[in-house]
C-alpha cells in the first residue's frame, strides 16, 4: 500500500507506529512491513501514545498498515524462551501474581481502547492478513474498509490463549455470539465477502482502491457537522446497554442539546 501520509511531518514515529495529522484527519500507520506489522509491547505502548497525542481538532482517525498485510498478529519472538529484549517473556508474565498480571494485560489493552472515543470516528483500512492481535486492532475501530484480499482470523485459541486485546466485545456485537464463537474457536479465515455480509466490514474494494475508498469515507465523515456526529456516535454506542424506552429518552436528550446549540439557546 502507498503511504498517503508520507509527506506530512509525523507527530510520532517510533516502534513501528507513525502518527500524522492533517487538520481534522489523523493517520496512524503500522510501519514494519518486513515483519507484516507484527505486534509487540513496544508497538502497543506507541499506539497508546498516539492516542494521547491526538490534537483536539481531529475528527477522523485512519488506521492502516504498510505493505501487503495490515498486521499478522503477535511478534513470534514473544513465544520464544528468550522473548523480545527488554520485554517480559510469557513465562515471566505467567509467574506474576494476579494483580500484576491483570495490570500488565490492562496496559497492553490501552493500545486498543482509545479508538472508540466519542469525539472522533476511527476507520481501519485493512488489507492482507489481520490475524489475532491484528484482527483485534481492526475491531477496535468504529468502521472497517477492507481490500478484497483481506484475511481475518482469531488464532489465539490455537496457541492455548484467549483473545484479550478488547476484540471479543466488538466481535460479538458485529456478528453475534454463535458466529463469534465459531470464528474464535476454529481460528479460520474470514475473507472479504463474508466480512461484509456478516457486518465485520462496511465495504470491500480491490486492494489497489483501498486508500481511495478510505479517503472518500473520511471526506464524507468530515462533511457532517462535528457535534452532530459526536452526539450520534455516543447515542449509538450506548444503545446496546439501554432498553428501548431508555434509548428513546437518550435520543430526546441528545436532540434537545443539538436544537439548543443550533438555536444558540443555553441549557
Amino acid at each position: 500500500m502507498a503511504s498517503p501520509d508520507q509527506d506530512l511531518a509525523p507527530v510520532l514515529d517510533k516502534d513501528g507506529v507513525r502518527l500524522t495529522v492533517d487538520d481534522a484527519l489523523a493517520t496512524v500507520t503500522l510501519t514494519n512491513p518486513a515483519k507484516r506489522n507484527a505486534q509487540s509491547p513496544a508497538l502497543w505502548r506507541a499506539l497508546a501514545e498516539a492516542g494521547r497525542s491526538l490534537p483536539g481538532s481531529v475528527r477522523v482517525v485512519v488506521l492502516r498498515g504498510e505493505g501487503q498485510s495490515f498486521s499478522a498478529g503477535l511478534d513470534r519472538q514473544m513465544f520464544t524462551p528468550e522473548g523480545i529484549p527488554g520485554e517480559p517473556t510469557f513465562i515471566e508474565l505467567a509467574r506474576r501474581d494476579d494483580a500484576e498480571l491483570d495490570a500488565s494485560i490492562a496496559e497492553f489493552q490501552e493500545a486498543f481502547t482509545w479508538w472508540r472515543q466519542s469525539d472522533f470516528v476511527s476507520v481501519a483500512a485493512v488489507q492482507g492478513h489481520a490475524i489475532g492481535a491484528g484482527f483485534q486492532l481492526a475491531l477496535a475501530c468504529d468502521l472497517r474498509v477492507v481490500a478484497d484480499d483481506v484475511q481475518f482470523a482469531m488464532r489465539e485459541t490455537s496457541l492455548g490463549l484467549v483473545p484479550d486485546l478488547t476484540g471479543t466485545h466488538p466481535l460479538v456485537s458485529l456478528v453475534g455470539y454463535a458466529r463469534a464463537l465459531e470464528i474464535c474457536a476454529t481460528g479460520r479465515y474470514v475473507q472479504a465477502e463474508e466480512a461484509v455480509t456478516s457486518g465485520l466490514a462496511n465495504v470491500a474494494v480491490p486492494v489497489g482502491e483501498l486508500d481511495a475508498a478510505v479517503r472518500d469515507l473520511a471526506g464524507a465523515l468530515l462533511a457532517a457537522p462535528r457535534d452532530a456526529v459526536v452526539e450520534t456516535k455516543a447515542l449509538l454506542r450506548g444503545a446496546s446497554g439501554r432498553t428501548y424506552d431508555e434509548q428513546r429518552a437518550a435520543e430526546r436528550q441528545a436532540q434537545a442539546r443539538r436544537l439548543r446549540d443550533l438555536a444558540g439557546v443555553g441549557e
